[in-house]
Formats: C-alpha cells, structure tokens, sequence
C-alpha cells in the first residue's frame, strides 16, 4: 500500500508540473539552440530572442556542450531526450556549429540528417566559423577563407570584436536584414560554385525564430 501511494504521489506531481509547464509556454513551436561556441553563439542567438520577445519557455539557448559538432549533437540529442521523457519535447531542436578544422563535421551533418524523430533535428553550419556570419552583417563576400582570415576582416568593422562579446547582438542589429540578404546570396553562390567556403546557415535560424514571434 505504502508503495502504491508513494507512486501515486510521484505521478500526481510530475502530472502537475508538466501541467505548470504547459502553461507558462506560449501558443508557438517549443526550440533548443544547442552552441558550439560557449558565449559568442549564445550571446547573439539570446539577444535576438529577447529583442523578438519570446517566450524563454519556449526558446531554450546553451553553449554547454564541448566544442565540436560531435558534442553539440550529442548533447542536443541527450536535451531531447530527456524533455520527451518529462511529456514535453521540443518540436524543433538547432545544432550550431563551425566547419572549422573539425574532423567529425561530415559524419556529424550526416547523423543529423537521419536523426529521429524526422524534422526536428537540424545543422545550422558556418564555414570557416560563425564570424563569417557576423561579418555579413557588414559586407558580402565570396572569397574562401580561413577561420583566422574572417575574424581579420570582421575586425575591420567592430576593431574591439572579441569571442563571448556580451553585447554582439545590440551591435549587429540594425544590420540584420543586410545579414539575412547577403547569407542566402552567399549559399546560393556556394551552391553554383559547389563549394561550402563560405557559407552560413545562421540566417534560417534568425528567420524561424522571427516567425515563430510573427505567429
């Protein structure tokens, strides 16, 4: 009897806090953010989503994973597992990271692409870095670069820019519709030129979560 009403109590609480969950998560799609990078990736992506005003219930942002993409998939995969678990998965969950010199970027791409459930899985990729990304907020470019090469030219823009800047978001936004334009004109020419030097997909994860605050 004793062991009954024990799981019984347990259940009656994980029942009422899913149930405080639920109610603090607004009417839109629940997302992780998983980072590569501990502080410059988090800082811009949490400063867009306060600047959007979302639900902090819904957009979950994190640079704890170590810094490969191996790791940044793992520890995503690991997050969603346990929010499924707890009765309340995210509906879509975004890898962040750099090509970088990373030896396990293909087998990373390729492990997201098949990962399960289908569609809720996706690699936000920058390459050379996520710097590349930044500088677009300031100018187009095609020219194949190396990671040391892109943070070069972005401090031409921002001479003080340094890795985990706080206030990176605040800085770039007035330049985030010029960032947007030139990353989807930089994918296309990567496309004709088949090549992935450079290249950035951190416009497609501005742009879902401008939706997602759009309705």
């Amino acid at each position: 009897m004793g062991t009954d009403n024990l799981f019984h109590k347990r259940r009656e609480k994980n029942v009422r806090e899913l149930a405080r969950r639920q109610a603090r998560r607004a009417p839109y799609d629940k997302i992780l953010v998983v980072c590569e990078g501990r502080k410059t990736e988090p800082n811009y992506f949490n400063g867009l989503k306060d600047d959007l005003r979302l639900n902090s219930a819904n957009v979950e942002i994190t640079g704890e994973s170590n810094s490969s993409p191996k790791d940044v998939f793992a520890f995503a995969e690991k997050r969603y597992k346990e929010e499924e678990r707890a009765g309340f998965p995210f509906d879509r969950v975004f890898c962040v990271f750099d090509k970088d010199s990373h030896t396990n970027y293909e087998s990373t791409l390729q492990q997201i692409k098949n990962a399960k459930p289908g569609n809720v899985f996706h690699a936000i990729t920058s390459v050379p870095a996520f710097e590349y990304y930044l500088l677009l907020h300031y100018e187009f470019t095609t020219r194949p670069c190396t990671s040391r090469e892109v943070l070069s030219d972005l401090k031409r823009h921002i001479p003080k820019y340094r890795k985990g800047n706080t206030d990176i978001y605040t800085t770039l936004r007035d330049r985030l519709k010029t960032a947007k334009t030139n990353a989807e004109q930089s994918m296309k020419a990567a496309t004709r030129n088949n090549t992935d030097n450079p290249s950035t997909k951190a416009h497609e994860l501005v742009r879902f979560m401008q939706q997602m605050a759009a309705g």
